[in-house]
């Protein structure tokens, strides 16, 4: 989608307005690119930008595609069109008004809002919902080391405090995860905090750095920072939010150092927003949820754990404000917009009474569409439509049950293995897997096998340099490649299977063979657990069909698998030969395409002639507009983000009243 306007930032997208316009379409996950006289570049690199010449008073249109198009969009048009984006706040500040009379400049990023003058800061929507509250500040100082160098007998002693101070934060991880209050997705978050405490790349780094005389803080801080880095390099925006979670384990790891606790959210009034320029999963799982009117952080993204554990409380939350959220340190009211990502300092009361009505409407459409959570779709000729959930981790498990997910679609395994700095063994994986068949039994769960390449690279896999990753060595081809990776999943998933309904999918499955490999691998990992008297039970076999190929040989594939999941986002990509991570070319990455619509289309009539079912897994699965072309194709499965399910519901009903 699109949309024009005239640019109204002063002087234009020089330096800084283009670096901060830059900053806010990063914010986002869709494709967002920016045209001027039919030349368009990506809005997410400041230099590509800049060479544009965007100046004051020229008209520009904005595209975006993906996820959250609309809520960018609305943001980056509301920046162009604000004469003073881009201005130094406290530049501004600090000098006199200029001759004109013109006041100082408000805060970075921030737009005149309502009637009353009340600052609209524009963050990252990272769970939805409208919230007006009182501001319940949270800045805990800042941790600094001691900044000496140990003299080599004191270097034993620092080692072994640091030692029993990662000992006492994993102790006390421990007994948070011990007590019954701790919800299922909170649980998994801390065990995930819990996993980086305890693991070597941490704590060795840390350890190295000491040995080199570094006092214990300082190690810890300056090691959490290096993984964090790589955390953070790594193109994957799940990855990216886990360092996040490397600096809150290294706080705690600090503080025990140190002899002192954190600055606490017990106190938190009711209905209260919470700002904080960055707050731990640690912290937030264990604070009083049920009185937290909503959340806003200079950190944290749509991915990160202080995001997960909003969406499955339900307290809307707006992250990524960067130094906008030090506007918010003497607020006294707060509004928020965790739809748009938007958040107002201190309304005026035009700007109050409009979130009142915002929240009153948002809890009557939340209510209205509740009633779909046990609903199980039926169309008038009595087949059923399952309705479930794409997720990527077991903390995601609540908001999917909260939803009304009729189980997992697809579960993402590729952030199990990239989340932690070793591959993840047998034991752990059959563990994961079992966790998520014992949540949704007896409803089905669609585990996908590791899909992962050149451009998501993990520990332990050595992938080669690759021109197009994407059609490169990933998915189905790494693994057939891997047995010894490939075969550890594949065990561990018969494994899983004695506690649930586990289903496996194949990803970037292009050739009859790689179906039959698989099989054989299957056979071979199934008599090994036989052999060492290991519970197992097989599972029914199925392929993503995501590959124009896929689509061709369809009628032979559906022979061969129990089932069909089609994955739209890159059979999109493939059918239209254009990366759906380039922003040129990002209105073909369009299924509604008539082509892309055709494959979907071939695929469903092969599925439904053999007699197994179709399903998709694509982010298209929970388009109200098109659920109905979809199921009238042939499919009886269509999996989603949490957040859509009812939605998709309510578009499947009816169906059923119209038919």
């Amino acid at each position: 989608m699109e949309r024009s306007t005239i640019v109204r930032v002063h002087e234009g997208l020089h330096a800084r307005p283009a670096t901060r316009f830059v900053k806010l379409a990063k914010g986002f996950e869709s494709d967002v690119e920016l045209v001027k006289d039919g030349k368009a570049v990506s809005a997410k690199s400041s230099v590509k930008l800049m060479l544009l010449a965007v100046k004051e008073n020229q008209e520009v249109t904005v595209r975006a595609n993906g996820a959250d198009a609309i809520e960018a969009l609305e943001a980056l048009i509301g920046y162009l069109e604000n004469p003073r984006a881009g201005l130094d706040d406290e530049a501004e500040a600090q000098s006199p008004a200029n001759d004109a009379g013109q006041e100082a400049a408000p805060a970075p990023g921030s737009v005149p809002a309502a009637p009353g003058g009340a600052n609209r800061l524009r963050g990252v929507a990272a769970s939805e919902g409208f919230a007006i509250g009182p501001a319940f500040a949270h800045f805990p100082p800042d941790i600094a080391g001691q900044g000496r160098m140990l003299r080599a007998e004191e270097i034993k002693g620092e080692i072994d405090r640091f030692r029993t101070a990662v000992g006492a934060v994993q102790a006390r991880m421990d007994h948070a995860l011990a007590q019954d209050s701790l919800s299922a997705g909170d649980r998994g978050i801390v065990a995930a905090l819990r996993d980086i405490a305890a693991d070597n790349s941490l704590t060795g780094e840390a350890e190295g750095l000491i040995k080199g005389g570094n006092d214990a803080v300082s190690a810890v801080i300056t090691a959490a920072s290096t993984i964090a880095a790589e955390f953070s390099a790594v193109d994957d925006h799940y990855l990216n939010a886990r360092a996040d979670d490397v600096h809150a384990v290294g706080r705690q790891i600090c503080l025990v150092l140190l002899g002192q606790d954190d600055v606490s959210l017990e106190n938190i009034p009711e209905g209260a927003i919470l700002i904080a320029d960055d707050i731990g999963a640690w912290d937030l799982a264990r604070a009083p949820l049920k009185r937290i009117g909503g959340v806003v952080c200079g950190h944290g993204g749509a991915t990160s754990h202080i995001a997960i554990i909003a969406r499955s409380h339900g307290i809307p939350a707006v992250l990524g404000l960067g130094d906008q959220v030090n506007a918010l340190r003497t607020a006294r009211d707060v509004a928020l917009d965790g739809n748009a990502g938007h958040v107002i300092i201190d309304p005026d009361e035009a700007t109050r009474a409009d979130f009142a009505g915002r929240v009153e409407a948002a809890a009557k459409e939340r209510a209205g569409l509740t009633i779909f959570k046990t609903v199980t779709p039926k169309l008038a000729d009595g087949r059923i439509i399952e309705v479930a959930a794409n997720i990527g981790s077991l903390e995601e498990i609540e908001a999917a049950q909260e939803a009304g997910a009729m189980g997992i679609g697809l579960f993402r395994t590729e952030l199990l293995f990239m989340r932690h700095m070793h591959l993840p063994s047998e034991d752990m994986q059959a563990e994961t897997y079992a966790a998520l068949a014992k949540a949704f039994a007896p409803y089905p769960v669609i585990v996908r096998t590791l899909d992962i390449g050149g451009d998501k690279p993990i520990a332990g896999i050595e992938f080669p340099d690759e021109e197009n990753p994407f059609l490169g060595w990933r998915g189905i081809r790494m693994c057939l490649d891997r047995p010894d990776i490939f075969k550890r999943q594949l065990r561990a998933l018969l494994r899983a299977a004695v506690h649930g309904n586990i289903k496996v999918m194949l990803p970037m499955v292009s050739d009859l063979s790689e179906v039959r490999q698989t099989r054989v691998l299957v056979d071979e990992c199934t008599a090994e657990l036989k052999a060492e008297g290991v519970p197992h039970a097989s599972f029914d076999l199925g392929v993503m069909i995501e590959t124009p190929a896929a689509v061709l040989i369809a009628p032979a594939l559906a022979k061969e698998v129990a089932f069909f999941s089609i994955g739209t986002n890159d059979l999109t990509q493939y059918i239209m030969a254009a990366d759906r991570l380039n922003p040129t070319v990002a209105k073909l990455n369009d299924v509604t395409n008539p082509a892309v619509m055709s494959a979907i289309e071939m695929t469903a009539k092969a599925g439904v002639a053999a007699g197994i079912m179709v399903g998709m897994c694509g982010e298209a699965a929970g388009r109200p507009d098109l659920i109905a072309t979809f199921v009238k194709m042939g499919l009886t499965e269509l999996s989603m983000s949490p957040a859509s399910i009812q939605r998709a519901k309510k578009a499947i009903m009816a169906m059923a009243t119209e038919g």
